[in-house]
């Protein structure tokens, strides 16, 4: 993509593989509001597996909360933008956390960094948490369990979310 045709100037990284699957690779505190992104400044870097399941979060997003005519006018851009950022942090293999960008109060990362976990700030003593985990844990932040169209989602899609041992 030409340099003059990326609205999203250094906020999202425009040659990062990442963006060929509409996965927006930015900060923690990114300029636009894309749906979901992966944060740039991570200990590790998404498997294929986890990419194509980043992806589809993004997708399950779209199919769940815009019109047909809405989701067209997203696709003029590169990356989806409309709502509130989730942002996604990998720390090492199977170790995620996330955060909401309009969040102002609590940790910054669910779950902690790793370096905080079992400490003070540690109030959860959650993680670490496979990527699906920390997806089900913002799928479920009202209730004790995903909400009921995540579950679906990603049952109609468990060649991207196969269940695991460490997700049962």
């Amino acid at each position: 993509m030409a340099a003059d045709t990326w609205p999203f100037g250094t906020d999202a990284d425009r040659d990062d593989p990442l963006v060929a699957l509409r996965i927006p690779v930015t900060g923690t505190h990114p300029m636009w509001r894309y749906l979901a992104t992966f944060d740039r400044d991570s200990e590790a870097r998404p498997t294929d597996a986890e990419a194509q399941q980043l992806a589809s979060y993004i997708e399950e997003y779209k199919e769940r909360w815009f019109n047909e005519r809405y989701k067209a006018k997203l696709m003029e851009r590169p990356l989806d933008v409309d709502a509130v950022t989730r942002i996604f942090h990998k720390w090492g293999e199977d170790d995620w956390s996330y955060r909401v960008d309009t969040w102002e109060y609590g940790p910054f990362w669910v779950p902690v960094a790793p370096r905080m976990r079992g400490g003070q700030y540690d109030d959860a003593k959650v993680g670490p948490l496979t990527l699906v985990q920390v997806m089900d844990r913002d799928h479920s932040m009202h209730t004790k369990y995903p909400s009921k169209a995540w579950a679906a989602w990603k049952l109609t899609h468990a060649e991207t979310f196969p269940v695991t041992q460490k997700e049962t």
